[in-house]
C-alpha cells in the first residue's frame, strides 16, 4: 500500500491551502509553512503544487540547499529561470537589476529594492493570463536576498493571482519568516494518525514495537519511517535506551547507521558533497576521486540512493533530508573534513572565490597569503551583489591574518558592508571583535563611526557627541574628510533626534566650521543645520542658496540638503530639493533614503497647508520604513499621519495614533518624535473642542525639561498654542513663551517660525493693536503657507463680527471656507461657514472627502496621465493593485472612466466656486 506519509492527519491543513488555491486568481496572498524536520512540510507543499498544476496555474518551485544559503540571489535564479525571457517586458531599470541578480548580466551590484519591484512586476504581470503558485520549500535555507524579495512581493500581491507558500524549519530566523506573513504550525501527529501511518508501512512489526515507535518518534512522520528501519536493521533489537536523546539527534543516528555501511568511495563522494553543500556532480565526482586517490564515476553513488540518503537534481546532488548533511560531517575526523575542503578547491581551479572559500576551510591556523587573496576578492562578490559573500569572506580573512591591525581593518571592512544589510547584530558582532585588535589612527576613527552607525536616536549622550567631535577632527588629521563628514554628521544626528544640550550643538557646529572641510559639501550643511538649527540657521540658509542651484547634484546630496532646509525651518525649500530627490532615489533603488524623504516632505506639507500630498507621503514613506528595517522613521511616519488626521478634523483617530507614536518615541527618548505627537495630540483636541486639553499638550514641547521639547521642532506648534491658550484662557505662560520665540526669531531666518509669529501676535493682541497686526499678518506673502493663510483669515474674520464689522468679515472668512475646503480642513471650514453664515452670508455646501491619501494619490497621477504600470512602479505596487485601487475610486467619485477621473482631481485643485 503506497501511503504519502508526510499528509496522514492533514485533512483541515489539505482544506485551508485547497482554499487558497481556490481563491485565484481572484485574490493572491502567501502562506508560511512551520514546522520541526521531517513533519511533513514538503509534502503539504507538494499537495499544494499539483491540484494548483491541474487547474493550468503555472507553478514556480525553488528549494533552499544549505551551501547556497550565502550565495545572493541564488534561491531567485532558480525561481525564475522558467520565466527569465519575460523579464524582457519590465521597465529597464528592473530588468537589469534582475538580470543581474540572477547572474545573467555584467554590471554593477543591483539594488535589493529595485530587484525586489522587478519580481513583483514580473510576477503579477505574467500571472494575468495564468494564476502563478510560488512554491518554496526549505525556505531557512535560501539566501537572505531571495527571501528579503519574496518577502517584498508576498506582501503586495493580495490583489494579484499569486499564491506564495512556503515552508520552513522552525526556529530558524529568517527575513521572510520576520515578515509578519500568515503562517500554519504543523505539530506531530495524534496517536492514531501516527499508528495508521506505521501499520502501512510496517506491518509487519508487532503491536508492542509500533506502540513504542509511534511513542518515540512523538508523532512525527519521518521519524516514524526512520525508527521503524533502525528497528528493523537491528534486527528487532529496539529503538533506543532511556535516557534518549533528542528526536533530531536519534534521526541523524539512524542516518548515520546508513552512511557508516555504505562503501569507502561513495562515503568520499557523500562527505565531499556534505563540505560542498551540493554541487554540481562532475565537480563532485572530480573533489571525490583525488579524496579517494582514485578515479570515480556517478555509480559511486549508487548505494547511496539506495540508502535514500541522495537523489540528482538537475545535475546536482542533493541530500534527501537536511539532516543528512550532519550525519555525514558528524561521522568523519577533522582530517577528513579538511582534506575533502582541499580536494573541492582543486577542483575548482576555474571559480576563484568558491576555490578561495575551500581553501580557507581546509586549513587551520593564520595564512596571510591567502588572506589577501579573500580580500581581494570581495569586490568581485560585491560587484555581483554578493554582499554577504564579501562579508564572509572579509571575516575569514581576518581570521586567517597575523598582523593585528590588518585583521581589525578587515574586521571593519566586512562591518560596513553589514551595515548595507541591515544587520546590527553581525555589526556589533564584528566592531566588537576589531577593538580588540591593535588598530591604525585611522581604523579607530572609523570603528568609533561604525559603533555611532545604527544609534544616532540615542538621546541625551552628550560624552558620545564629544567623541565623535573629536574623532572627526583626528579624521582630518590622517587625511580621510569623508570619514570625518560622516562623523559629523552622525553627531549632529544625535543633536536632532533628542537633545543632548546646548553644549553640545555648540560642539559639533564649532568643530565643523573648524576644520578644513569643504563646505559645499552636502554633510557639511546638514550637519550644521541639525546640530544648530537655529543659531546657525542664516549660515546654512546662505549655503543652501549657494549649493541648491547646481545642476549636478546627486540624490544623495539632494537628500541631505533638503535635511537641511527642513532643520532650519524653511519648509517650503525642504519641500521642493526633497521632490526633486525623490524621482532621483525611486530610479536609483535607494528606497531606504526615499522613506527618509517622503517622511521629511509630509512634514513640510502638513505645515504649509498641502495635505493631499502629504497623506500619501506619509503613507508611502511608512511602508517603506517598514520594509527597509527603519522603525525611528516608521514612528516619524505615524506621527505625521496623526497629525494629517487632526488637520482635517479626524480627532478620534489622530489621537490613538499620536498616542501610539507618542509611546514609542518616549520608549527611546525621542524628543523631536515626542514633539511630533504632542502637536498632533494639541491639534485634534483643538479641533474637537477641547481647548484646556489641547492647551496643556500643545504648551509641552516649549518647556526645556518636558521629554517632549525640541527647540526647532516646536515652531510648528506656535500657531496652535496661540489658539488654545486663547480659548482656554491662558494668556500670561503663553505671551511669556512667545517673548522667549520672539528673541529666536532675531537670530534666525526661519520661515515657519516668522510666520507662525504673525498670528500668534495678531491672536493674542489685546486692544486697537490686534487689526493693525493682523493687515500686517496679511500683506506679507503666504502662498506657499496656505494653512497659515487661511486660519489668519478666520481669525480676522471673526475678530471683525465680533465687533459688529460683519461685511468687512465676509471676504476673509470666505477665503478662509475656499481654502480650507480645497485642503481638506473641515472642522476650520466648519467653522468659516458658520461664521459667514453669521455675518449674512450663506456659504457653499463642502465638497466631501471621500478618498484615503493612497487613493487620492493615484487619482492624481492618473490625472497627469501615467498608465497602472508607471503608477505601479513610482509607489512600489503592482499595476493591478493600481487596477483594484481604481476599481474603489470610480464608485466613490461617481465616474467610470479615466478621463472623468482626471476633470475630477482637476475642479478638486482649482477648489470650490465663489
Amino acid at each position: 500500500m503506497r501511503i504519502d506519509s508526510g499528509l496522514v492527519g492533514r485533512d483541515a491543513e489539505l482544506a485551508l491551502l485547497g482554499e487558497l488555491i481556490g481563491g485565484l486568481p481572484a485574490r493572491g496572498g502567501a502562506l508560511l509553512v512551520l514546522g520541526d524536520a521531517g513533519v511533513g512540510k514538503s509534502a503539504l507543499l507538494r499537495a499544494a503544487v499539483e491540484p494548483a498544476a491541474a487547474a493550468g496555474h503555472r507553478v514556480l518551485e525553488a528549494a533552499g540547499v544549505e551551501p547556497e544559503a550565502g550565495s545572493p540571489y541564488a534561491g531567485l535564479h532558480r525561481l525564475l529561470w522558467p520565466m527569465v525571457r519575460m523579464a524582457a517586458g519590465l521597465p529597464e531599470p528592473q530588468r537589469q537589476a534582475v538580470l543581474s541578480a540572477m547572474g545573467l548580466r555584467e554590471g554593477p551590484r543591483p539594488e535589493a529594492f529595485t530587484v525586489a519591484l522587478g519580481v513583483l512586476n514580473l510576477l503579477a504581470g505574467q500571472a494575468d493570463g495564468h494564476p502563478i503558485v510560488v512554491a518554496l520549500d526549505d525556505l531557512h535555507w535560501l539566501d537572505q536576498e531571495t527571501q528579503e524579495t519574496l518577502a517584498f512581493v508576498a506582501h503586495r500581491v493580495e490583489r494579484d493571482p499569486v499564491l506564495i507558500v512556503a515552508t520552513a524549519r522552525s526556529g530558524h530566523a529568517s527575513p521572510f519568516a520576520a515578515a509578519g506573513l500568515p503562517e500554519l504550525t504543523l505539530t506531530g501527529l495524534d496517536d492514531a494518525a501516527a499508528g495508521e501511518l506505521l501499520l502501512a508501512y510496517a506491518g509487519d512489526l508487532g503491536a508492542a514495537w509500533q506502540a513504542r515507535i509511534v511513542r518515540e518518534s512523538r508523532g512525527n512522520p519521518l521519524a516514524l519511517l526512520e525508527l521503524a528501519d533502525a528497528w528493523r536493521a537491528r534486527g528487532g533489537a529496539g529503538t533506543g535506551v532511556t535516557p534518549r536523546p533528542a528526536l533530531t539527534e536519534r534521526l541523524e543516528r539512524a542516518f548515520a547507521g546508513r552512511i557508516a555501511e555504505l562503501p569507502p568511495g561513495t562515503r568520499d563522494a557523500l562527505l565531499v558533497a556534505a563540505v560542498e553543500h551540493g554541487g554540481a556532480l562532475p565537480e563532485i565526482l572530480a573533489a571525490a576521486s583525488t579524496l579517494a586517490g582514485r578515479s570515480l564515476t556517478a555509480a559511486v553513488l549508487d548505494p547511496a540512493a539506495r540508502a535514500r540518503l541522495l537523489r540528482l537534481d538537475g545535475g546536482r546532488l542533493r541530500f534527501r533530508d537536511p539532516l543528512v548533511r550532519p550525519a555525514v560531517l558528524g561521522l568523519e575526523p577533522l582530517t577528513r573534513r579538511l582534506a575533502a575542503n582541499a580536494a573541492m578547491a582543486g577542483a575548482l581551479s576555474g571559480d576563484p572565490l568558491r576555490r578561495a572559500w575551500h581553501r580557507a576551510q581546509s586549513i587551520i591556523g593564520p595564512d596571510d597569503r591567502l588572506a589577501d587573496e579573500l580580500e581581494d576578492g570581495h569586490p568581485a562578490s560585491l560587484r555581483g551583489g554578493a554582499v554577504t559573500t564579501a562579508v564572509w569572506a572579509l571575516e575569514r580573512a581576518a581570521r586567517l591574518t597575523t598582523d593585528p591591525a590588518r585583521r581589525g581593518r578587515r574586521l571593519l571592512l566586512a562591518a560596513g558592508h553589514a551595515f548595507a544589510l541591515g544587520r546590527a547584530e553581525l555589526v556589533g558582532r564584528l566592531v566588537t571583535e576589531a577593538a580588540r585588535d591593535e588598530l591604525a589612527e585611522q581604523d579607530r576613527a572609523r570603528l568609533e563611526w561604525l559603533k555611532e552607525i545604527f544609534t544616532d536616536g540615542t538621546p541625551g549622550d552628550a560624552d558620545r557627541v564629544a567623541e565623535l567631535c573629536a574623532t572627526a577632527a583626528r579624521s582630518v588629521v590622517a587625511g580621510d574628510r569623508d570619514l570625518a563628514l560622516d562623523l559629523l554628521h552622525g553627531a549632529a544626528l544625535r543633536c536632532w533626534w533628542a537633545e543632548p544640550g546646548s553644549h553640545s550643538r555648540r560642539e559639533v557646529a564649532g568643530v565643523a566650521e573648524s576644520l578644513p572641510l569643504p563646505a559645499t559639501d552636502a554633510r557639511y550643511v546638514a550637519a550644521l543645520a541639525l546640530a544648530e538649527p537655529v543659531r546657525r540657521g542664516a549660515a546654512v540658509h546662505e549655503l543652501l542658496s549657494a549649493a541648491l542651484p547646481a545642476g549636478a547634484l546627486d540624490a544623495v546630496a539632494l537628500h541631505l540638503l533638503g535635511q537641511a532646509a527642513y532643520a532650519i525651518g524653511d519648509l517650503p525649500r525642504a519641500a521642493d530639493v526633497l521632490s526633486r530627490a525623490e524621482p532621483r532615489l525611486r530610479d536609483e533603488g535607494r528606497l531606504g533614503l526615499l522613506a527618509q524623504a517622503l517622511v521629511t516632505r509630509s512634514a513640510c506639507q502638513l505645515l504649509t497647508g498641502d495635505l493631499d500630498h502629504a497623506g500619501a507621503a506619509a503613507e508611502e514613506g511608512r511602508r517603506l520604513a517598514a520594509d527597509t528595517g527603519q522603525p525611528l522613521w516608521e514612528t516619524a511616519a505615524l506621527t505625521r499621519t496623526a497629525l494629517w488626521h487632526a488637520l482635517r478634523g479626524e480627532s478620534e483617530r489622530a489621537l490613538e495614533l499620536a498616542g501610539a507614536a507618542e509611546t514609542a518615541a518616549g520608549r527611546d527618548g525621542l524628543g523631536l518624535l515626542t514633539c511630533g505627537a504632542l502637536l498632533a495630540k494639541g491639534v485634534a483636541l483643538l479641533v474637537a473642542g477641547a481647548y484646556e486639553a489641547a492647551y496643556q499638550e500643545l504648551r509641552r514641547p516649549f518647556e526645556p525639561a518636558d521629554p517632549g521639547h525640541h527647540p526647532r521642532e516646536c515652531f510648528g506648534a506656535v500657531m496652535f498654542l496661540a489658539e488654545a491658550a486663547l480659548r482656554a484662557g491662558h494668556l500670561p505662560h503663553t505671551r511669556h513663551v512667545l517673548a522667549d520665540l520672539e528673541r529666536s526669531a532675531l537670530r534666525t531666518p526661519a520661515p515657519l517660525l516668522h510666520g507662525q509669529l504673525l498670528y500668534a501676535r495678531a491672536v493674542l493682541a489685546s486692544g486697537p493693536d490686534a487689526e493693525g497686526l493682523y493687515e500686517t499678518a496679511l500683506r506679507h506673502d503666504l502662498s506657499r503657507w496656505p494653512l497659515l493663510r487661511a486660519k489668519l483669515e478666520l481669525a480676522h474674520g471673526r475678530w471683525l463680527r465680533r465687533r459688529r464689522r460683519s461685511a468687512e468679515a465676509r471676504m476673509p472668512l470666505r477665503s478662509a471656507q475656499a481654502t480650507f475646503d480645497l485642503i481638506g480642513a473641515r472642522t476650520w471650514a466648519g467653522q468659516a461657514r458658520a461664521d459667514l453664515r453669521s455675518s449674512g452670508e450663506r456659504a457653499p455646501a463642502p465638497r466631501p472627502a471621500v478618498l484615503s491619501p493612497q487613493e487620492l494619490e493615484i487619482a492624481r497621477l492618473v490625472a497627469d496621465g501615467l498608465s497602472n504600470r508607471e503608477i505601479g512602479e513610482r509607489l512600489h505596487l503592482s499595476p493591478r493593485t493600481i487596477g483594484s485601487h481604481l476599481y474603489r475610486i470610480f464608485p466613490k467619485l461617481g465616474i467610470t472612466t479615466r478621463a472623468q477621473l482626471a476633470s475630477h482631481v482637476e475642479r478638486l485643485a482649482a477648489g470650490p466656486p465663489d
